[in-house]
């Protein structure tokens, strides 16, 4: 996963966008207002907190490291059911046939 760059014109300027896509990355970006741009990502930080993060004191980084890897990895992504899929987890819906939108 890349992080875009802090200044959103380096992000969006032709060069950077063509250096992705000369590597077969897509990049994801709306227009300036689009308040479902981030919806699904934020919504998924606000599920982690409150299922996993904010149930118990976290003394180290290292700890919460390894808590938050089993949590998405043997939770989350294999089991949690989302309505934005479907009511599918994740990998039951990556295991589904590719399907164009209409």
């Amino acid at each position: 996963m890349l992080r875009r760059p802090v200044e959103s014109t380096v992000y969006a300027s032709h060069d950077y966008r063509t250096a992705l896509a000369a590597r077969g990355i897509t990049v994801s970006m709306s227009r300036r207002g689009d308040c479902y741009d981030n919806a699904v990502v934020e919504s998924f930080f606000a599920t982690v907190k409150r299922e996993l993060l904010d149930r118990q004191p976290w003394a180290t980084r290292a700890g919460t490291t390894t808590a938050l890897a089993g949590y998405i990895d043997g939770w989350y992504n294999p089991h949690r059911r989302h309505s934005h899929l479907g009511y599918l987890s994740p990998a039951a819906f990556e295991q589904q046939p590719f399907r164009r939108a209409a």
